[in-house]
């Protein structure tokens, strides 16, 4: 595995395509994308191997003319490329109405750059027997060790992404692979049937496999738990978050928040707060696919500007958004590397990658000793947000009470934490000097636009409305 073949056999024909398209448009970008996933899962009764949802292959152009952008999807480019360049051309004739509502004259950078980029996985020393058995095994491992399962699952997901990218003056393509592993269990105790799960995610195969069966013992533990949880009293608390929770927290606070398209179009009250304080001026965060090596960790985005790394927030204080190459040219700054699609089918948005707070310096167990009554929540279920206003909503699978400044053995779960986000941000008084960003979720904008996505952080101790 490597490279993509057929990428690799399209670069003529796509930069020839590039210079065609020069006649007619100031710039002209090329995207190619071959995805390769797998998904091999097994459970008490079931076994497969099945392709993944992000599996694709195809091309994207875009072009402009200085104040418009066009982009045009194609499942592949050959053979009479000038035919195929008139075809594309012909495409796109706007009315008065729509050039009337353009960005205005601007010159797109394209920098001369030739790179090939890189990151090591062993996705060849791997069959899929070979998963497929190891996953079988694990399974019934699971199911052997408490007759109160009523099902198990145990999974590994992989994605290879390989992409090219063609401008003018530009050809750089890249490689790379994430591996997410899962065991999950379905529990039945004290009249309740709970499900719980925990995961492993890494861009290589072999310290899932390591990591996974180590998990067994801890899932059963928390799945007996969970079946005697009870649901928390409302009210407001103190409480410490685990870094899912924090990142969540991240993602749903200033992850879409600052996504600039929503700048563009007015929909997020954090275009009025940019250099002001959202924050308890210990808090930090960040947002990058340079940022740190993730589900969401590539070399370019999906308009050929290089990974970044973005400080969201620093000691308290907004400090910018993240953005792609549209958005950035319509607000006059630079873009992020940010920009991302769901597919070759689809066109780029700002997205978020890897978002995430930084951590500080405080130890866990102080943070812990310093509650009187609270909770400390885990594992992200869902969240919302709504950008304009502010207002943010997290799910967590389970909390556990925190009495006297120690854990308790008394569980509740779900668990809503609710809030206005600079409120919620600015109670922020301890953070946690560890770190940890999980890779293994997906996050739409709205209701569709799919893409990979990770976040995570310290510890956080806040005081938050929970329910």
């Amino acid at each position: 595995m490597g490279f993509s073949e057929f990428l690799n056999s399209r670069r003529a024909p796509a930069k020839a395509l590039a210079a065609e398209l020069r006649n007619h448009f100031a710039y002209v970008s090329i995207l190619g994308a071959d995805v390769k996933a797998k998904a091999v899962q097994v459970t008490r009764n079931t076994s497969t191997i099945s392709p993944g949802r992000d599996t694709e292959c195809g091309f994207v152009v875009k072009m402009s003319n200085g104040s418009v952008f066009y982009e045009y999807s194609l499942d592949d480019i050959s053979g009479d490329i000038s035919a195929l360049a008139e075809t594309i051309v012909e495409a796109f004739q706007l009315n008065a109405s729509l050039l009337g509502n353009t960005i205005g004259a601007v010159r797109l950078s394209d920098e001369p750059m030739a790179k090939s980029f890189a990151r090591e996985h062993d996705l060849a020393k791997y069959s899929d027997q070979e998963l497929l058995d190891f996953c079988k095994q694990q399974c019934a491992a699971l199911i052997a060790k408490d007759e109160h399962l009523l099902n198990a699952v145990v999974g590994i997901s992989i994605m290879e992404t390989s992409k090219l990218f063609i401008t003018e003056n530009r050809e750089l393509d890249q490689n790379y692979a994430w591996v997410n592993g899962v065991m999950a269990a379905v529990y039945r105790d004290n009249d309740k049937v709970v499900q719980a799960h925990e995961i492993s995610d890494h861009p290589c195969i072999e310290p899932v496999l390591r990591e996974l069966p180590a998990l067994a013992d801890p899932l059963l533990h928390k799945a007996r738990m969970l079946t005697l949880a009870k649901p928390i009293t409302p009210g407001v608390y103190d409480v410490i978050t685990d870094p899912s929770i924090s990142g969540l927290i991240a993602h749903e606070a200033f992850g879409h928040g600052v996504e600039m398209d929503q700048f563009v179009k007015d929909r997020a009250l954090a275009k009025q707060y940019v250099g002001k304080y959202v924050a308890s001026p210990i808090c930090n965060m960040r947002d990058g696919a340079a940022s740190t090596v993730s589900a969401a960790s590539y070399f370019f985005d999906d308009d050929g500007v290089l990974a970044g790394d973005t400080q969201i927030i620093k000691d308290g204080i907004l400090v910018t958004g993240i953005s792609d190459l549209a958005s950035a040219t319509e607000l006059g700054t630079t873009p992020t590397g940010n920009g991302r699609r769901q597919s070759s089918r689809r066109k780029a948005y700002s997205r978020m990658t890897n978002t995430f707070f930084e951590p500080g310096t405080d130890k866990l167990e102080d943070m812990i000793a310093s509650i009187d009554h609270g909770y400390m929540l885990f594992e992200t279920n869902n969240g919302m947000e709504d950008p304009k206003n502010w207002a943010i909503q997290c799910v967590a699978e389970y909390g556990i009470e925190i009495v006297d400044g120690k854990l308790t053995d008394n569980y509740v779960s779900p668990v809503v934490m609710s809030g206005y986000v600079p409120d919620l941000l600015k109670s922020i008084s301890m953070v946690s000097d560890s770190l940890r960003v999980i890779g293994a979720g997906m996050c739409g904008k709205g209701y569709k636009e799919w893409v990979r996505v990770s976040d995570g952080g310290p510890a956080l101790k806040a005081r938050v409305k929970l329910g």
